[in-house]
């Protein structure tokens, strides 16, 4: 049997967020947004490390060796 917990919030972040899940429980709406947000930031990462691969070698492996000796 898992346990359960509460989480205090302002009455109008729990407004909005109920307009959002609608008929959803709030564990499943919750594990969605935990998902979403992961994947957001993921991508956002993704396009962080696309910049990086992009930038001239010499460029890179000064960046890599600051970071080894800062």
């Amino acid at each position: 049997m898992s346990s359960r917990t509460t989480i205090t919030v302002l009455y109008k972040t729990k407004k909005a967020l109920e307009a959002l899940k609608r008929e959803e429980s709030w564990d499943e709406f919750l594990l969605k947004l935990i998902a979403e947000v992961q994947r957001f930031r993921r991508e956002k990462n993704r396009k962080k490390l696309s910049e990086i691969f992009e930038a001239e070698y010499d460029e890179v492996k000064i960046k890599k060796w600051a970071r080894e000796y800062y």
